[in-house]
């Protein structure tokens, strides 16, 4: 079975580029892994991989990373995060000739927020995952299925912040989640409503920088905002 969601990896480049060109050296940046396969069965979501289609487009994405943006490269241990993050990599690799230190996969970026994915699993197929979404933001689904929104806006957002302290100059963390863990961001650290602004694309990221001492974030949708 195939969903279908747009492909964002240019408009995620073309965000780090801008911030580039105004001086920022130093960026964060969770973005959703490449186009997926899917399945209906809950237990095999955390093994499903990438589309051949996928593969291409991480790979491209890592080609298309400049040469001194040094990414240091973390994912969700989610089977198509780390492929993704791998193949950022690799593409990398292949067009600088730069080698990179491995992917390190991290909880924050993983869907830690689910506490009970049988049960989730069977409200999103109810109710559609914009509903869904839409009522776990309004605080209408149970804290013993899906943490608090806010709580997990704040706890990416701060990991995210804990990534950006960590760089050296030109260096670039690029951090391979999901869409459900940047909905929270858009929603309740940039005031950008998924009703308008839509799903998550593949490879569509949100990127953290600091500038004259402030810690900032923005994607291809909004300007920065201080965090």
């Amino acid at each position: 079975m195939q969903r279908t969601y747009e492909l964002k990896s240019a408009q995620t480049l073309e965000t780090m580029k801008q911030l580039r060109a105004r001086g920022i050296q130093k960026m964060a940046v969770i973005l959703r892994h490449s186009q997926r396969e899917f399945s209906e069965t809950a237990a095999h979501e955390p093994f499903m991989g990438l589309t051949p289609d996928g593969r291409t487009f991480a790979f491209d994405m890592g080609r298309a990373l400049p040469s001194d943006t040094r990414p240091r490269i973390f994912s969700s241990f989610f089977g198509r995060c780390i492929e993704t993050a791998y193949l950022l990599d690799k593409g990398y690799t292949r067009e600088h000739g730069i080698f990179l230190d491995h992917n390190i996969t991290e909880e924050p970026l993983a869907p830690f927020y689910i506490k009970d994915i049988e049960r989730a699993v069977t409200r999103v197929q109810e109710l559609g995952t914009r509903d869904f979404i839409r009522e776990w933001f309004d605080g209408r689904i149970d804290e013993d299925i899906v943490i608090n929104p806010e709580k997990t806006a704040d706890m990416v957002a701060g990991h995210m912040a804990g990534h950006l302290e960590e760089l050296k100059e030109n260096e670039t963390a690029l951090c391979v989640s999901h869409d459900w863990n940047i909905f929270p961001l858009k929603e309740f650290k940039m005031g950008l409503k998924h009703e308008k602004f839509g799903d998550v694309g593949y490879l569509e990221g949100i990127v953290f920088f600091k500038e004259k001492g402030k810690t900032f974030i923005t994607c291809a949708d909004s300007d920065p905002i201080p965090l």
